[in-house]
């Protein structure tokens, strides 16, 4: 038996899990494939790249190998292998990790020069890159989302047949001269996939918060080679440097139920991806926004004294001249664009924000403050004029801060540290706005050195947050890149979405899909994140309900306490979404098919095997016709009794094999909600 069979074979079932687990024969199908393709001492590694002309495969075989293994916990095992050339003295290193009781294999391959002279030149460097036999009769399909692109149809589920012959290619926006550097922005911007073949499948992310590729290639003969890495990579190594690929993280599955699969992947994230602090993951929240109420705390007391008391207090950067809570007086007319002063404003907050945030947290409430570092769109501002050194020009929003350089990205860490000491941070949040972070890193290497900037810039970026978070050990860290448009895997495991997308918190006047367009969010990103978050902009019913999730909040144009009628829509947001948002992080599966169609029905469901409760959510849209919905339900012991309680009023109680059999929804008006508790009677 190998070490990583019986190391999974040991730990099998030791965990106890909110959602899915594998079965030992999965967990045995991931040792076996991680010993022929990432451990085998031979050609055939998951990795490649060209390195003065020759492949990696052909390089290896001659070069001094090492193989060392040490645990980190209880639950996780290290395994790196290093290969060393000794006339040039380039070094390989493979770092994985191998889970307890899942059927996972993650990779890094680093690669250094730790000689007196410029390396050969790499090329086409793959974090992943392997061939999986089958014949031409042999049906594969892909299944992923779209990324953030701002719009209803972000994170909308599909579905590509890889028939022989297919090629697909994925990536952030990236076309002539461009490239966004974003990882999970525009259409085929999702780093996250379920390869589906006869008998299971292969669940891969690519964990990369720069400009990452993707491709799969189907031939002739029915073999599908997959690739992934970072998009450009044709450089030469100077004495020192070392590079790394992007994460590799594949979890095999067995069987037909996709949605067991996804399931299989959200088990493995909340054990192993979620933030914790204090060894305990991140639950979920409830939020509010405070802009000028930050210095006179009357709007956040007027949520208190309506019984609504968030668990996060968030000043975020402000729209307009007089709402920024940094210096801005540069050039651009949207004033917090003025970014690259990170201080309080001394005239309109001459004691920082301590006061607030002190009062925050004897109030029981963490405070949360926006950045955005790595934009500086004020030439006058404190890094414009102190530090031109450390920007790369070519952004549409201004420069950009280069986190590859040592000197900047020190000054980075030191003064964000500061900040949150000083001014009390409970929560940093990290904006990314503008377009082309790409083209900025690649306008900045040489024509032998293309993709070096990306590269220490993102070690970079990657090395703050650990930083901040290591001198810091209960500050929590929100993603945000122009909404969700950097969520790939790195970026997950160092913090949580508390808004997933812009297209979250925005009232579009000129878009009759708002309510829809975050119902299909909620479905299809699901599958993917257990953990997200939405900012409300509305009061009815039908509207509040299409934002339930882990992250919650209430974004009232005008404010909120406009009647009675709008502050009881607000209690019960908050009083609903917090006795449901636990129970989305279990098992979830899609009741309907998805649509962004006003004449459909949508629902979904989640269930906690752990705590025996579930729950369903189901609309019906403005223009659907029929007045009922049947549904199956998932997840349930056939044996049991089960009540469900409509949270609008009714119970009934059946068991878990009626329930699967169909339930019947009703809803008389359009557009309106439902939403169901379900639990499991002793």
């Amino acid at each position: 038996m190998n070490n990583l069979l019986a190391f999974v074979v040991l730990w099998f079932g030791a965990l106890t899990l909110h959602a899915a687990t594998s079965t030992a024969e999965e967990n045995a199908a991931a040792a076996a494939w991680a010993q022929s393709h990432v451990y085998a001492n031979s050609e055939r590694t998951a990795f490649s790249f060209t390195l003065g002309g020759k492949s990696s495969g052909a390089l290896l075989r001659d070069w001094k190998r090492t193989d060392v293994t040490r645990a980190l916990d209880a639950q996780r095992r290290e395994r790196t292998l290093t290969w060393i050339d000794a006339a040039t003295r380039i070094e390989v290193r493979l770092v994985s990790n191998e889970y307890v009781g899942f059927p996972v294999v993650e990779w890094t391959v680093w690669i250094k020069n730790t000689g007196n002279a410029n390396s050969p030149l790499f090329e086409s460097i793959q974090g992943l890159e392997c061939t999986l036999a089958a014949s031409g009769a042999d049906a594969f399909s892909l299944h992923g989302i779209r990324g953030d692109t701002c719009v209803a149809e972000s994170f909308r589920p599909w579905i590509r047949e890889l028939k022989a012959g297919a090629h697909h290619t994925f990536s952030p926006p990236a076309k002539g001269g461009y490239a966004s550097g974003k990882s999970s922005d525009g259409p085929d911007g999702w780093p996250y996939w379920n390869l589906q073949t006869p008998g299971g499948g292969m669940i891969l992310a690519v964990g990369w918060p720069g400009q990452w590729e993707a491709k799969f290639e189907r031939s002739e003969d029915g073999s599908l080679h997959v690739r992934a890495g970072q998009q450009l990579t044709h450089l030469v190594l100077k004495p020192g440097e070392e590079i790394r690929t992007p994460s590799t993280t594949l979890l095999f599955w067995q069987g037909d139920d996709i949605a067991r699969a996804q399931n299989l992947w959200r088990s493995w994230y909340l054990a192993h991806v979620l933030p914790r602090i204090g060894g305990e993951p991140q639950p979920p929240t409830t939020q509010i926004q405070v802009g000028g109420s930050i210095a006179t705390w009357g709007g956040v007391q007027a949520y208190l004294d309506a019984g609504i008391k968030p668990d996060i207090l968030w000043r975020d950067a402000g729209s307009d001249s007089k709402s920024t809570w940094y210096p801005s007086a540069g050039p651009r007319k949207t004033e917090w664009l003025n970014t690259g002063t990170w201080i309080p404003d001394p005239v309109r907050y001459p004691e920082g924000f301590r006061p607030f945030s002190d009062k925050a947290r004897a109030n029981g409430m963490q405070f949360l403050l926006w950045f955005e570092p790595e934009r500086v769109g004020d030439p006058g501002s404190w890094l414009g004029k102190n530090h031109p050194d450390w920007l790369l020009p070519g952004n549409s929003a201004g420069d950009v801060l280069n986190l590859g350089n040592t000197d900047a990205l020190k000054w980075l860490i030191d003064h964000i540290d500061g900040m949150v000491k000083s001014e009390g941070l409970d929560w940093y949040r990290e904006d990314l706005n503008g377009d082309g972070y790409g083209t900025a890193w690649r306008k900045a290497d040489a024509p032998d050195r293309q993709g070096i900037t990306e590269n220490l810039h993102v070690q970079g970026h990657l090395a703050f947050w650990d930083e901040l978070r290591r001198r810091n050990p209960s500050l929590r860290i929100d993603s945000c890149a122009s909404g969700g448009r950097r969520n790939d895997l790195e970026t997950m495991r160092r913090s949580v979405p508390l808004l997933r997308s812009d297209w979250s918190c925005m009232p579009f006047k000129d878009s009759p899909l708002q309510c829809e367009g975050n119902q299909s969010q909620t479905y299809g990103l699901s599958s993917w994140l257990p953990w997200q978050g939405a900012g409300v902009p509305f009061t009815h019913s039908y509207s509040v309900r299409s934002y339930y999730l882990t992250g919650f909040g209430m974004i009232i144009p005008g404010g909120w306490r406009k009647t009675a009628e709008d502050i009881a829509a607000v209690q019960k947001g908050y009083a609903e979404c917090r006795r449901i948002a636990p129970i989305m992080l279990g098992d979830y599966f899609p009741l309907t098919p998805h649509s962004l169609d006003t004449t459909s029905w949508i629902a979904w469901q989640f269930y906690r095997e752990d705590l025996g409760e579930g729950v369903v959510q189901a609309f019906r849209r403005p223009d659907a016709v029929s007045d009922t919905l049947s549904v199956k339900l998932r997840g349930l012991d056939p044996e049991k009794r089960y009540e469900i309680e409509n949270l609008d009023g009714g119970k009934q109680v059946r068991t878990g094999a009626e329930f699967m059999r169909g339930h019947t929804i009703t809803l008389s008006e359009k557009p309106s909600s439902a939403l169901f508790l379900l639990r499991v009677l002793k």
